[in-house]
């Protein structure tokens, strides 16, 4: 009852905003403040906030959301130990021995990392531009416009 009455005072106000604009000559923010004062009372005759107001005052609902929040917490915890790599634990107690045939063991291959040089032969490698030459047509373009 009492969440009902609220949404009406707020909708009545909103209204009174969007006539006050209205009047100011701004039809088209009128119109916007009144689709928005019109959405409580919707929200009320649809029923939408009985069944929010029952779902709030409701343990179970919390007990719900306190057991969606632990998932989530152990979830991210789990990844962040998952990313840093941390040695996992055993049956034994001791971190777990890695297979030298596991994905783990040599993700990069040693030449991985190096870029492609192509075909080109080891004396004739080509020199990088000097940094005035990266820059000529910006200079062209700014003297074009005066700057």
């Amino acid at each position: 009852m009492l969440a009902e009455t609220i949404c009406s005072a707020v909708s009545v106000a909103g209204l009174g905003i969007a006539a006050v604009t209205a009047y100011r000559k701004r039809f088209l923010a009128a119109a916007r403040i009144t689709a928005y004062a019109l959405v409580p009372v919707a929200l009320v005759m649809t029923g939408f906030v009985d069944w929010v107001s029952g779902m709030v005052f409701d343990p179970t609902v919390w007990a719900g959301f306190g057991l969606l929040g632990l998932s989530w917490v152990l979830f991210m915890t789990t990844r962040a130990i998952e990313r840093r790599g941390l040695p996992e634990v055993g049956e034994s107690g001791k971190p777990a021995k890695k297979v030298k045939g596991s994905p783990a063991a040599g993700a990069v291959a040693p030449g991985a990392s190096a870029p492609s040089l192509g075909t080109a032969k080891a004396g004739s490698q080509a020199q990088p531009a000097a940094p005035t030459d990266d820059f000529s047509d910006i200079e062209a373009i700014l003297k074009k416009h005066g700057i």
